[in-house]
């Protein structure tokens, strides 16, 4: 899949749409409730920008993948979050409001670590002889586009239109996924003759690389003393990436298919790991309404 006019264009276009969503279910308050008690915000933004890649390039080295697919898996490591981490919180039942900040929070700081991480990761998988960057200045500007403005877009749409708000968020964040399936199905009919080669060359790294944020991100918060809520959505976020950024970064500014398999293959089985963390955090909040319970009969109101 070479960078067309569907990607070229099409891509941000859709992204900026996705973003827009995002702003659409923030508002001022949100920031405020999850800034009151910042420790899960700074230890989920700190393990989203700096853990992940180190990750990323941990397992390029133990796995010995091709530059390419190191470079595409570092990528993927230092994108953010996207609307679909602040669903599946949902249905884990962890703190949406913390999820959603972390998201936006991680999107505008990753304007300028992902181009210093990509380039990085260039040099130390192809060297500096090669022909091969990520433009600094044109990506800021151009994740700044799609990610700043869209955001602010969608919260002066909250701030003036609550309820065309309310019903645009579940047809954005559909339109996302259906986005990210389209790019996902186009890149792997695209690549059919080889993908099985490659998915098994990149397979074994993206699943790693999503269990290993999970994981982090779970027992990280849980080390800091973090409630439940917290921890799944800490734990949602460094596990459930932006895809669509992933694959907009590799084919339109890097223009490599390769390095754009990671992004496609992570935004594949992001999805069942999802729903294996979602089906926990329902798990651990219906022991937790039980336990509750318990106590509540244990020790009865007194009466008189």
């Amino acid at each position: 899949m070479e960078s067309g006019p569907l990607i070229s264009i099409g891509l941000p276009l859709s992204l900026f749409i996705i973003m827009v969503g995002i702003g659409m279910t923030l508002s001022a308050r949100d920031f405020h409730q999850v800034t009151v008690k910042p420790a899960g915000l700074i230890l989920g933004t700190i393990t989203q920008i700096v853990v992940m890649p180190l990750l990323a390039f941990a397992l390029a080295w133990l796995l010995q993948l091709p530059p390419a697919m190191a470079v595409g898996l570092v990528v993927i490591a230092a994108c953010p979050g996207g609307t679909t981490s602040n669903l599946f919180t949902l249905l884990a039942k962890g703190n949406v409001a913390l999820s959603i900040v972390l998201t936006v929070s991680a999107s505008l700081i990753t304007i300028m670590t992902l181009p210093l991480f990509a380039n990085f990761a260039l040099k130390v998988y192809f060297g500096t002889q090669q022909d091969i960057t990520l433009p600094l200045g044109k990506t800021v500007l151009m994740l700044s586009a799609i990610v700043l403005l869209p955001v602010a877009l969608g919260m002066a749409i909250k701030a003036l239109r609550p309820a065309l708000a309310t019903r645009a968020e579940g047809a954005v964040s559909l339109f996302g996924g259906v986005v990210l399936a389209a790019l996902i199905i186009g890149i792997v009919y695209g690549m059919r003759d080889r993908f099985v080669d490659l998915l098994i060359q990149a397979g074994p790294a993206t699943v790693a690389l999503n269990i290993l944020g999970i994981a982090v991100g779970l027992l990280c918060t849980r080390a800091a003393g973090l409630g439940h809520r917290e921890r799944l959505a800490v734990a949602t976020e460094l596990g459930i990436k932006n895809g669509t950024l992933g694959l907009m970064v590799t084919l339109t500014l890097l223009h490599s298919s390769n390095m754009s398999i990671p992004s496609a293959i992570y935004g594949v089985v992001m999805f069942p790991l999802g729903f294996l963390l979602a089906a926990y955090g329902r798990h651990l909040a219906k022991a937790r309404a039980r336990a509750d319970s318990g106590e509540s009969a244990s020790h009865p109101a007194e009466v008189g």
